[in-house]
């Protein structure tokens, strides 16, 4: 889709994909023939590496010349090609028909059988295929966008519309003002024939190039659903109508509305106003499509196709025909098509997109893999587990889509105040009709036209209702641009105000995934000895200690014993033989068991202990031999992020359902003053609830299944990315990377985006107030001031533009 050009010298354009670029946002760059192309992601750079010539220019399909993709200002995106332009007036022509310029191309793919569509103003509606909504009449969107999808439909009309709508409006607005312009087509053409000139040219414009916007309004008025359509249809519809009145039947209006040449005629009021509300409309449709480009670019990093491997041998084929189960090739360089396993080979693997660490991941087989993930070196063929919508790329993309739809408590707001303005609007109209009729000067019908068509125009809500969702579309493209997925525009409400944190500890202050972290030997034997044995023991167990153990072992080169005669002691250790000797690993309890004196260790394993660490005793022969030692890992972001949130006013709570030692060893460190531990999952929801009827506002973070109950019954669910799927479906935001940064990055983003609503309501309630008793002609008797219908109409545009303007701001908050 059309992207705005922006400023070459401050933002560049990846030579690749066709995103805009910051230079200095510290995204992958690369140096080529003395000139630095900057990329959205590694996996653009990756494939400009591969083959340079095919992303260093493209061809204007409408003029032939020769575009440098990386400072292209004009790009257009249709059947899932990007276009790029020379100019502004060649993208508008390849928009308007792009068949024209495609040759032999084939038609752009329909939406796929199914697609539900949906009013971007109205989200309640829902429909099975393309229409207006019955509502507010205009046109309904694809709930979820497609990467193949050609242009805004009715983006493209409108602007076929105002390329030719304007220049008859200007025509007309030029026969008008001929006088106070000096140029006296009166006395070139006649008084009667630059009457009708104003017709003709007026007439397209209302008749054809507004005909959406009549057909809206007539909708509400049919339906009761009052709003910005019905005051725009009743304004020109009335200026046009007098007009034509005017110019046809004369003699029916008094002497005292004649004028040299005949009765007032307001043409040129209806077509300029009618195109200046098509120019807010078309800016509006950009802006909208504009927050799109995060779903895109999510979108676009699933490869169209994937190398399917059978016995018959290996074929490429659409993603859409991949099927679970499926055995498929990454080479290098390309980026994994679904979610799956490793099966046969090696590679590493640059899951930035999903985890943000920029450092591949090394992938052997057994490993999942991630579609959109770009495969760095190696080969490897994998088997397919998750496809289409149920791939974890496809669920982010659907979690932004239904979050840019979803409306915030504070939309019913607006919607109340439209509920009731536009029909004290129509009022107030007809109220200065009849005030103007009586008492207004001569011509009074002139003047009361006049006021009446103004404050029909001037009080259109349309800034009113874009205030809500504009915000919302571009803070939820914006936070999934910065890893923080927002399910719905609620929830981001929400969560500016809330004011307590529960916080869960494993997997959301610690890594999840407990490691080796001290190993000690008692007697005679070594410290590797103590660590081979614990390893020759843990291989028979199952349990998340034994593959800290395991690993640990691995990584420090310990040699690898075998143990037989295996017994797992429930709540308690494993024992077995090795080289011929007992051996078990356990706790205290286990050691008592078998009669083991643990008087000479009993300090080092308290102070294990008050770090938060788990400490196991090996005993060999009877005898104590050991202390092997685990810890889940607290994150290095954790702490820096904690005091992010506390410096901005959150009350921190950690819920556990860890010991109280290892949970207060966190918090010690982490400097958090409430632990609750050993809770169990309704123990936390509980704990929330309690905190709610405090009067609290509370966000509850975790990431395991047993954090589900506790994320539903908070006001905000914060779910890591990287935990199960049934914490993400309880929780209102996800944050893709499992960095309690990332609930920081939320916060400021939920803030800047209700401060940004107030702001468009600010403006909108502000404007319509003043505007109207203005427009009314309540300045006429003091200043001689009345209130011009164009006049009128640009004023309204410009709230519209101001409220537009004002939400693309979101794009660039800093989280």
């Amino acid at each position: 889709m059309a992207e705005t050009a922006l400023a070459p010298e401050t933002v560049t354009r990846d030579p690749v994909c066709g995103m805009s670029v910051d230079p200095d946002a510290g995204k992958p760059r690369l140096e080529h023939e003395g000139h630095v192309y900057h990329f959205c992601h590694d996996g653009c750079r990756a494939k400009f590496e591969a083959d340079p010539d095919a992303y260093l220019e493209a061809e204007d399909p409408v003029c032939g010349m020769r575009v440098t993709r990386a400072t292209a200002r004009h790009m257009a995106k249709h059947q899932g090609q990007r276009f790029y332009f020379c100019s502004g007036r060649c993208q508008e022509k390849f928009e308007a028909a792009p068949e024209d310029y495609l040759g032999d191309r084939p038609a752009p793919e329909p939406m796929p059988e199914g697609t539900l569509y949906t009013c971007p103003m109205d989200p309640e509606i829902v429909r099975e295929g393309p229409s207006d909504c019955p509502i507010c009449g205009m046109a309904l969107e694809p709930m979820m966008p497609s990467a193949d999808a050609g242009p805004n439909p009715e983006l493209v009309d409108f602007r076929r519309r105002l390329w030719i709508g304007a220049p008859l409006a200007l025509a007309v607005l030029a026969l008008e003002m001929g006088g106070m312009l000096g140029v006296p087509w009166g006395d070139w053409f006649g008084a009667e024939t630059v009457r009708w000139l104003q017709f003709l040219f007026a007439t397209p414009v209302v008749v054809w190039i507004a005909q959406p916007f009549f057909k809206r309004g007539w909708s509400s008025i049919v339906t009761g659903n009052l709003n910005m359509w019905t005051l725009i249809a009743i304004g020109t519809g009335a200026a046009y109508g007098f007009s034509l009145v005017s110019l046809l039947v004369p003699g029916i209006f008094p002497d005292s509305l004649q004028g040299m040449h005949g009765p007032p005629l307001y043409f040129e009021a209806a077509a300029v106003i009618l195109i200046l509300v098509l120019v807010g409309q078309v800016m509006e449709l950009t802006a909208r499509d504009r927050t799109g480009d995060a779903i895109r670019a999510l979108m676009d990093l699933s490869p169209k196709t994937a190398r399917r491997v059978t016995e018959a041998g290996e074929e490429d084929v659409p993603l859409e025909a991949v099927q679970t189960g499926d055995r498929l090739r990454v080479r290098p360089g390309e980026a994994v098509p679904v979610d799956g396993a490793v099966v046969e080979g090696r590679s590493s693997v640059d899951e930035s997109m999903i985890t943000g660490e920029p450092v591949p991941v090394e992938k052997a087989e057994g490993d999942a893999v991630t579609g959109g993930t770009l495969n760095k070196t190696g080969s490897f063929v994998m088997e397919a587990q998750a496809v289409g919508s149920d791939t974890v790329l496809s669920r982010i993309v659907a979690m932004v889509a239904a979050a840019q739809r979803s409306r915030a408590p504070i939309q019913a707001l607006a919607d109340r105040v439209a509920g009731y303005f536009v029909p004290t609007v129509i009022g107030i109209a007809a109220l200065a009709f009849l005030v103007w009729l009586v008492v207004g000067p001569v011509p009074a019908l002139g003047y009361a036209v006049v006021a009446a068509v103004s404050v029909l125009i001037i009080a259109c809500p349309c800034a009113l209702g874009l205030a809500t969702p504009m915000s919302i579309m571009v803070a939820t493209g914006r936070g999934a641009q910065a890893g923080v997925l927002i399910r719905d525009a609620e929830a981001l409400e929400r969560f500016a105000k809330v004011d307590v944190l529960v916080l869960d500890k494993t997997g959301t202050l610690t890594e999840g995934r407990p490691s080796l972290t001290d190993f000690v030997a008692v007697g005679e034997a070594s410290e590797e000895r103590v660590l081979a044995l614990a390893a020759a023991l843990e291989r028979g167990s199952e349990h998340p200690l034994a593959e800290a153990i395991l690993s640990g072992a691995e990584e420090r080169g310990a040699a690898r014993l075998e143990a037989g005669e295996f017994e797992a002691v429930t709540g308690e250790g494993v024992r077995g033989a090795v080289d011929g000797q007992s051996v078990a690993l356990g706790n205290a309890a286990l050691m008592a068991d078998l009669g083991v004196d643990l008087s000479a260790v009993e300090g080092q394993v308290a102070e294990l202990q008050e770090a938060g660490k788990t400490a196991m005793l090996l005993a060999v022969g009877g005898q104590l031999a050991g202390i092997v030692a685990v810890q889940d890992r607290i994150k290095e972001t954790t702490a820096g992020a904690i005091r992010d949130l506390q410096e901005a006013g959150l009350r921190i709570v950690m819920a556990t359902g860890d010991s109280r030692g290892t949970a207060q060893a966190v918090a010690r460190v982490l400097e958090i003053d409430e632990v609750r531990a050993e809770v169990s999952p309704e123990d936390k929801a509980a704990l929330v609830g309690e905190l709610k009827a405090e009067g609290h506002a509370v966000a509850m973070a975790g990431d395991g299944v047993n954090d589900a109950p506790a994320l539903a019954a908070a006001d905000v669910g914060i779910a890591m990315g990287t935990g199960a799927d049934v914490a993400v479906e309880s929780a209102g935001v996800t944050l893709v990377k499992g960095d309690l940064r990332g609930i920081v990055r939320a916060r400021h983003l939920a803030q800047a985006t209700m401060r940004n609503i107030k702001q468009n309501l600010f403006f909108a309630f502000v404007y319509n107030s003043a505007g109207v008793p203005v427009a009314a002609g309540i300045l006429y008797p003091i200043f001689g001031v009345l209130l011009s219908p164009m006049i009128a109409a640009a004023a309204m545009s410009l709230s519209s533009v101001s409220v537009i303007g004002n939400s693309l701001r979101l794009r660039k908050v800093k989280l």
